[in-house]
C-alpha cells in the first residue's frame, strides 16, 4: 500500500497534467517562443505566490503529527522564501526588474485565488488536507522539470529555471513529501481521503490556471 495514495491522487489529474505540458507557456520555454515579458509576469506572480505558499507550509508543519514532518515542512517553508529572494532576484534581474519593483506590482486573479485556497485548506482542514493541497506545487513542478530538461531551451534564463526543477535536490524534496503523503493515506478514513483527492485536484487545476494567467499576462477585468 506504500504507493497507493500517490498513485490514486495522480490518477485524478493525469488529464490536467497533459494539458499543462501542452500549454503554450510550457512549450514556449523549450522552443524559445515565450516572450520575456510573459516570463517576467510569471516570475512576479510566482514571487507573490511563494510568500503565501510558505505560510501554508508552516501550517502543515504546525499540524504535523511527527517531529520529522514538522521539521520537513518548516524547512520547505524557509526554502520557499529563500527561492523567492534568491532565484527570483537573479531571474528578475536578467529580465530587467528588481525584486523591490516586483513587490509593488499587483497580485493577479489566479495568484490570489490559488493562495487563498491553499491557506483555507491548510488552516481549515486537517493535516492530511493541507498536505494534499500543497502537494501539486511540489509534484507537478518536478514532473514538468523532468519533462522539459531533455529538450532544453535556447534561452539561458529558461534553461536555468528548467534545471532547478529537474535537479536532484528538488527531486529529493518532492519524494520526501510523496512519502509523507503515502503515510498519511495509509491511515486516512474514506472521508478524509476523499477530501485529500478534492484538494489535490483543485490545486492541480490552479497550477494550470497559474501558467495560463501568466501566458495571458492576466490582470483584473474591472
Amino acid at each position: 500500500m506504500a504507493d497507493r495514495t500517490r498513485d490514486l491522487l495522480w490518477s485524478d489529474v493525469e488529464t490536467l497534467y497533459a494539458a499543462i505540458l501542452d500549454h503554450p507557456f510550457v512549450t514556449g520555454l523549450t522552443d524559445g517562443s515565450l516572450p520575456h515579458e510573459t516570463f517576467r509576469h510569471y516570475i512576479v506572480q510566482d514571487a507573490h505566490y511563494l510568500r503565501g505558499y510558505a505560510k501554508a507550509l508552516t501550517v502543515c508543519a504546525a499540524k504535523a503529527p511527527t517531529d520529522d514532518d514538522t521539521l520537513m515542512f518548516a524547512e520547505h517553508a524557509a526554502g520557499a522564501i529563500a527561492a523567492e529572494r534568491e532565484l527570483h532576484a537573479d531571474l528578475l534581474g536578467a529580465l530587467g526588474l528588481t525584486s523591490e519593483q516586483a513587490r509593488t506590482l499587483p497580485v493577479a486573479p489566479a495568484t490570489r485565488a490559488y493562495v487563498s485556497y491553499l491557506l483555507a485548506a491548510a488552516y481549515g482542514g486537517s493535516y492530511a488536507e493541507g498536505v494534499a493541497a500543497v502537494l501539486p506545487c511540489y509534484w507537478i513542478y518536478g514532473r514538468v522539470g523532468e519533462h522539459l530538461v531533455g529538450a532544453g531551451s535556447p534561452d539561458p534564463v529558461y534553461q536555468r529555471w528548467i534545471d532547478m526543477y529537474a535537479g536532484e535536490e528538488f527531486h529529493d524534496v518532492v519524494e520526501a513529501v510523496l512519502d509523507a503523503t503515502d503515510r498519511i493515506g495509509a491511515t486516512a478514513s474514506d472521508d478524509e481521503l476523499a477530501r485529500m483527492r478534492e484538494h489535490f485536484t483543485t490545486t492541480s487545476r490552479y497550477e494550470w490556471m497559474f501558467w495560463d494567467g501568466a501566458h495571458r499576462r492576466e490582470t483584473w477585468p474591472v
